[in-house]
């Protein structure tokens, strides 16, 4: 980001924060730093990759590299702990390299590297050009054979925030500039589908005309542009911008200023806070005022979409673990078949979980009321204009400071930090 504009943003924002009543006390820096050294102590791997879920005593049952092999418990990897890796680092590193920009030490330097480093495993780990892994077994380099673009988006998104962040050394820049590089090429050798390994092919796609595709594409493009000066990305991005299509024949600059959209579900802010930190960079890169402009109202909508979700948070019991076996292995592993198709792996990955929630029921608790109103607190953040944030400042301080963060299973409560991180910037 400009540093100009981070620093304006921040000013703005601080000064929000001090307003008598309506600041983030003391109670709320506390309930920020037991959730970062829950993250820390429990769900990044040796690997410095996030795991999805963890016993409350960091115990956790990876799946095994011949498991991951066979695609068990099912060839998306989905319902067990390395689910979703890639998707979990990148969107964290956003509270990974603000945390540090505030405090300047070395410690916190030194988690956002292990956060970049991870990123870059997971894009190293098959020899299918072009994929990003979900994350990895035992031996650091097993995964199961599917990503896709929910989890392609956020490693990109994570590895340009710490690129831009000013934390890179020299080699560091080569080495994540020459992955980056190579991963976007491919997809968009590919059509802008994300490639997978055999027997599966592709999984995802950002060529969609849909909020979470029209802004993932696009930022991967203006993104590769800002990395490489090649004209070849600003061309594809502008005639990308302009290209229309879906149900309501929009144009991708129009789909990004209507903000987000939820789609498959009746919420789903934690897979589309990618999406809105992508056109947060776009806001951030964007040289056309009117284009800018657009992508500014986008964040908007995006944001006051998203506060309707922050008190779902008052619905989670914070007095009470929840009643989670982090045993995936027995409800699913008897529903194993094998899969040759991405269909077959869904239907098979949807029976298990039903089984699943049934001796876990917490799960759908820490989903509902965890996951979904703390990605909502991250959304609402990215807007630029302290305006759209101000009205949401105490709901947002109530999501912060309801949970007790040593309690809860899984790791979906990291958005907490990225939300804290903005609004305290440059305090």
């Amino acid at each position: 980001m400009n540093r100009r504009l981070f620093i304006q943003t921040g000013v703005s924002l601080a000064s929000t924060l001090a307003l008598p009543g309506r600041g983030f006390g003391s109670e709320s820096a506390s309930a920020v730093e037991s959730a970062h050294a829950e993250i820390w102590r429990r769900f990044i791997d040796r690997h410095g990759v996030m795991v999805d879920f963890t016993a409350l005593d960091g115990s956790v049952p990876l799946p095994t590299p011949e498991e991951c092999r066979a695609g068990k418990p099912n060839a998306l990897g989905w319902f067990q702990p390395i689910e979703n890796g890639a998707m979990f680092n990148g969107l964290y590193m956003d509270a990974a390299v603000n945390r540090w920009r505030h405090s300047m030490t070395r410690e916190d330097g030194e988690k956002a590297r292990r956060l970049m480093e991870g990123l870059l495993l997971l894009a190293s780990v098959s020899e299918v050009k072009g994929f990003v892994a979900r994350g990895v077994s035992t031996d650091g380099k097993s995964h199961f054979p599917m990503g896709s673009d929910d989890q392609t988006l956020p490693w990109f998104l994570g590895l340009w925030r710490y690129l831009e962040s000013g934390l890179a050394t020299r080699q560091e820049r080569e080495r994540i500039t020459a992955k980056l590089v190579e991963t976007a090429e491919v997809i968009l050798k590919h059509g802008w589908e994300l490639p997978a390994e055999e027997p599966f092919g592709h999984r995802g796609s950002f060529a969609e005309f849909r909020f979470d595709s029209a802004t993932r594409l696009l930022f991967v493009c203006r993104m590769m542009y800002a990395i490489t000066g090649g004209h070849k990305w600003d061309e594809v991005y502008h005639k990308a911008l302009a290209e229309k299509g879906g149900t309501d024949n929009l144009s991708r600059r129009e789909i990004c200023e209507r903000g987000m959209v939820f789609w498959y579900s009746k919420n789903h802010n934690w897979t589309s806070s990618g999406s809105v930190g992508a056109l947060r960079v776009l806001w951030e890169l964007e040289q056309d005022e009117a284009t800018r402009a657009a992508f500014a109202r986008g964040l908007k909508a995006s944001a006051e979409l998203a506060a309707k979700s922050l008190s779902l948070a008052a619905e989670f019991n914070r007095n009470e673990s929840s009643a989670f076996d982090t045993d995936w292995r027995t409800p699913m592993m008897p529903l194993w078949k094998p899969q040759k198709t991405e269909l077959e792996a869904q239907e098979l990955a949807i029976l298990q979980l039903k089984a699943f929630t049934k001796i876990s029921p917490g799960r759908n608790g820490e989903a509902a009321f965890v996951r979904e109103p703390t990605a909502a607190a991250w959304i609402v953040t990215l807007a630029p204009d302290p305006q759209t944030i101000r009205p949401h400042i105490s709901a947002i301080e109530r999501v912060l400071t309801h949970y007790d963060y040593q309690r809860l299973y899984y790791s979906t409560f990291f958005w907490i930090e990225s939300a804290w991180w903005r609004l305290a910037a440059e305090r």
